[in-house]
């Protein structure tokens, strides 16, 4: 019987280190997926507005099947909040400097300019709408209002540390985001630098003491 020569054996790949940490694929398909079914709502959000549309066209705009986007969101209001989160925290961080003033205004210029881009305005009404549908708006809202509470608590508790007195969370959605919002909404007036800056003024003011 002839002897069947030895298969040659693969080497082990080494081990992870510091040195040589383990190969990682970047983002990979489900990345994909996400980014092309998101820019898919904003473009369906800008072009139409909320209600014109369902999960079967933003499925075929992004070039995905709907059970995809069922499997990984559920529903058409959990994707549009997953949108408007991501548009938050990713693309508009809260601000990072050594002064809550400065941390302030940056964060209140920024939500004036999200909201006064081409499609700021479409998908601040897309929120209130599903806001507005019962149960799930409730949870629409519990998100929305979640990661944005995170992020700026996390910002006042570093003011805190340096030894500033920093407001509450929801002083700072009262006083500055809800006035940016209302006005963009109800289109009262335009979110010019000096308004914007005045509604921080008036947040500080309000925690200075009394002279």
């Amino acid at each position: 019987m002839n002897e069947q020569p030895d298969a040659p054996t693969r080497p082990a790949p080494e081990p992870a280190s510091p040195d040589r940490p383990a190969a990682r694929r970047p983002g990979g398909r489900s990345a994909r997926v996400r980014a092309a079914v998101h820019q898919a709502v904003t473009d369906l959000i800008a072009e139409r507005g909320y209600g014109t549309f369902g999960v079967a066209e933003v499925a075929a705009r992004a070039g995905v099947a709907d059970s995809s986007v069922y499997r990984r969101w559920g529903s058409l209001e959990a994707l549009l909040m997953d949108v408007v989160v991501s548009r938050l925290t990713e693309r508009s961080p809260v601000p990072h400097t050594d002064s809550l003033a400065d941390d302030l205004r940056a964060f209140a210029a920024k939500a004036a300019e999200d909201v006064s881009g081409p499609d700021g305005l479409a998908l601040l009404r897309t929120v209130v709408t599903v806001l507005a549908t019962g149960p799930s708006g409730e949870a629409a809202r519990d998100r929305f209002l979640g990661a944005r509470a995170e992020q700026l608590q996390a910002m006042l508790d570093r003011a805190r540390a340096r030894g500033e007195e920093p407001p509450e969370v929801l002083d700072v959605l009262d006083v500055v985001l809800a006035p940016i919002y209302l006005r963009m909404l109800f289109g009262v007036g335009p979110l010019t630098p000096q308004y914007v800056d005045t509604l921080v003024d008036r947040l500080l003011a309000a925690r200075r003491p009394p002279s």
